[in-house]
């Protein structure tokens, strides 16, 4: 799942979560689904949490997350969605991809090592966006 969020200040900032979807028994769906507009599509989404961070648990992925809305894609993409990200200079804010299948520009190491998602804001602010 993925977010794109317009932060004032920064500008295009990307969140995802990998994770799995879920069936919820009827009875379950419909009582939560009646709480908000129901001619808005569902879809349950169960993150692979980490332990840590953002991902320590599931409520701290929807703390963190910029709202209550997000756009589902089949299969585990996250890795590439990180790369076009710092092609084209748009930091991620979040995420719970494995570090070892994270490919960013060599330049990135410059930025910090350590904390990525920080390496991730400085290069973009030193590079500019790829495109305005």
């Amino acid at each position: 799942m993925l977010r794109f969020n317009i932060v004032e200040g920064i500008g295009p900032v990307i969140q995802l979560a990998e994770g799995y979807t879920a069936n919820l028994p009827d009875e379950i769906h419909n009582t939560i689904d009646k709480r908000t507009d129901p001619t808005w599509p569902t879809t349950w989404f169960c993150p692979r949490i980490t332990g840590e961070g953002a991902f320590r648990d599931v409520y701290s992925v929807m703390a963190n997350w910029g709202a209550n809305h997000g756009v589902t894609v089949y299969g585990h993409i996250g890795a590439d969605i990180i790369t076009l990200a710092s092609m084209l200079r748009i930091p991620v804010t979040m995420h719970n991809v494995p570090a070892e299948k994270i490919y960013r520009p060599h330049s990135w190491a410059s930025f910090g090592t350590s904390d990525t998602q920080a390496a991730d804001y400085a290069a973009c602010r030193q590079y500019g966006p790829l495109y305005r």
